[in-house]
């Protein structure tokens, strides 16, 4: 009976050391207080990767063949500074026969001139990767910590221009 408690009493010890252990490797880092997969794009394997004066994009997924089709996906996330404030950030994202590869990463400046409080980022709709080339997302914010949100969409036209704009009901 006492060797049955000692075997209990250290299998509960460890699970309880093993719980309280941080994690060595953080998946996502904790200034990304929103995120969101949406919308959908192909190309030739030609086109360049999404890229907005001032800032360039930050190509990262390795091109493809030339001619080789290529599609995928938008990521458009926020990060949180040390103000408080937030970043957004849009990313392309490949679909590649070895996964998601990320072709391009821009900062949307036209949030970040406002230096918001991101409240939320939702996508067109909640069914998954459309089929229709472009982007359709909301996201809510602040300019005032007290204030209430206000909506603003992102969206991406079939050509992959990017418009930023206060929505409108």
């Amino acid at each position: 009976m006492a060797m049955r408690r000692l075997l209990i009493t250290t299998a509960f010890l460890v699970g309880m050391s093993a719980a309280a252990a941080p994690a060595q490797d953080a998946i996502l880092p904790a200034s990304v207080i929103f995120a969101t997969s949406t919308g959908y794009w192909e190309d030739d394997g030609n086109s360049p990767a999404i890229e907005r004066a001032p800032s360039g994009g930050e190509a990262i997924a390795k091109p493809g063949e030339k001619g080789a089709q290529r599609h995928g996906y938008y990521k458009l996330f926020a990060v949180r500074q040390p103000d408080k404030t937030s970043k957004i950030y849009l990313q392309q994202i490949a679909q590649a026969e070895s996964g998601p590869a990320i072709v391009s990463t821009i900062e949307l400046q036209e949030f970040s001139d406002l230096k918001p409080y991101v409240t939320d980022i939702r996508p067109e709709n909640s069914t998954g990767i459309i089929k229709q080339p472009g982007l359709f997302a909301t996201i809510y914010l602040k300019t005032d910590p007290a204030a209430e949100p206000n909506g603003w969409t992102v969206l991406i036209d079939e050509f992959g221009d990017i418009t930023v704009e206060k929505a409108t009901n």
